[in-house]
């Protein structure tokens, strides 16, 4: 019996040492997977937000490619005392009418002339003032040339949506800013889409749009004194196309 302790203690001992690693290799096994589910949960979550954003940056407007459709049909008007921007609303064959504000030309009509000049680049066209609407301060231009219309929106914009202004600040051409339609205004007896889009004095007359590049308003104006930002003005294009001029 005394040579057959030794050998039964042995084998508990190998029974023993069998257990504890196969319980090690169990828990390492565990540790392993719980640590390879943490690492898909943190790939799913990256996966997720790697496709909103890329959602995100989808729905954005593209706005170069907006301001590149858009400043074909805008141009700078002048008269001798003045200048100001203005967009074709129509064309065809007889040639296009170009919208502006009334301030723009209201010097040259006031004392009895009809023409004035509208250019683009190196391009120059000679303009006829053929309608005016001094109440809501518009005019039209027309020009024997075809030119490209923008098409303009049926319905206001949104408070909250982007807007993008085009014109001619300063007599600079092509000239663009984004903003949004910060509110709806009824100023002096007239109707305003407000908005934070920066404009200066030879905006007047240029076509704010939306992010199709539809017009929704004809910049007109803003609101300047100490601490003022972004209180820029403009006419609802509606007010234009249904009484002044056949919008496209």
């Amino acid at each position: 019996m005394r040579l057959r302790i030794p050998s039964v203690v042995a084998a508990t001992a190998v029974v023993a040492v069998a257990v504890a690693t196969g319980a090690s290799v169990w828990q390492a096994a565990l540790s392993e997977r719980a640590r390879v589910s943490a690492q898909q949960q943190t790939i799913a979550q990256l996966e997720k937000r790697v496709a909103v954003l890329e959602t995100q940056a989808a729905s954005q407007p593209d706005w170069a490619a907006i301001a590149a459709k858009v400043e074909p049909s805008v141009f700078t008007v002048e008269t001798d005392a003045d200048l100001g921007s203005a967009w074709v609303a129509h064309s065809d064959a007889s040639g296009a009418d170009l919208v502006t504000n009334f301030h723009v030309i209201a010097s040259a009509w006031n004392a009895g002339v009809a023409t004035v000049d509208v250019r683009q680049g190196d391009r120059m066209f000679p303009g006829t003032i053929v309608r005016v609407d001094p109440n809501n301060d518009l005019a039209v231009v027309h020009v024997k040339d075809r030119l490209t219309a923008l098409v303009s929106t049926t319905a206001r914009p949104k408070v909250g949506t982007t807007v993008m202004a085009v014109g001619s600040p300063l007599g600079l051409g092509g000239t663009i800013s984004v903003g949004v339609v910060s509110g709806f205004r009824s100023l002096e007896g007239s109707d305003y889409v407000q908005f934070s889009a920066a404009i200066s004095p030879g905006n007047s007359g240029g076509p704010v749009v939306d992010s199709q590049g539809r017009v929704v308003a004809v910049a007109s104006a803003k609101l300047v004194g100490t601490g003022v930002e972004a209180l820029s003005l403009a006419i609802p294009v509606q007010t234009a196309c249904l009484s002044l001029v056949a919008c496209s």
